[in-house]
């Protein structure tokens, strides 16, 4: 006598157990797949809006390059201000335009690049000259570079040390010099006197 028979309730019982596991497993998947895609969904939203803010800030970013060879042409004009009409009150309106505009540009997180006297960095700097002077340093500014939030808009043009001394021999010659510099822009040669 051993087993006894397996009556159909007991079977259905069976079944609807399997049938109940296997709902489990499935609500199991669902509820997964639900949570990566509410992760997903998350991801995008802060994807999409970091994307809004870098996209705002570097369009400020071209409408301020465009303004920086005025900034320039506006420096260059009062470094061709004579003595004799330093006291004009046309030219100190100038120079309070030119104060508003550099605050305007701070404002927007533009900030000229410091360079005179520091290591030439080929990151910020651009090289256009080569003249003798403490190898690496930074000798002269001939445009002002500008960053804007932590990157660069305009690198700087500069004249850079060649580790040269600058007195020579009583009655030496200057040899003129062809170097070649790779700045932002790309190579560039570089004639010294």
């Amino acid at each position: 006598m051993g087993e006894e028979p397996i009556t159909q309730e007991q079977e259905s019982t069976q079944d609807l157990k399997k049938a109940l596991a296997d709902e489990k497993v499935r609500a199991d998947e669902y509820l997964a797949s639900l949570q990566r895609s509410e992760a997903d969904f998350r991801n995008y939203k802060k994807r999409t809006e970091q994307e809004k803010r870098d996209s705002l800030m570097w369009s400020n970013a071209d409408l301020v390059k465009s303004l920086l060879p005025v900034v320039d042409d506006i420096e260059r004009a009062f470094s061709m201000v004579g003595p004799e009409c330093d006291n004009s009150t046309w030219i100190e309106g100038f120079r309070i335009i030119q104060r508003k505009l550099q605050e305007v540009l701070r404002a927007h997180g533009c900030v000229e690049i410091d360079c005179v006297g520091l290591p030439f960095d080929p990151n910020l700097h651009e090289a256009i000259a080569h003249e003798e002077g403490e190898e690496g340093i930074v000798i002269s500014e001939h445009r002002k570079g500008y960053t804007m939030k932590n990157k660069v808009l305009r690198a700087s043009q500069v004249t850079v040390g060649n580790g040269k001394s600058k007195k020579g021999p009583a009655g030496a010659e200057k040899k003129r010099d062809l170097h070649s510099v790779t700045g932002p822009i790309g190579p560039v040669t570089i004639i010294e006197k």
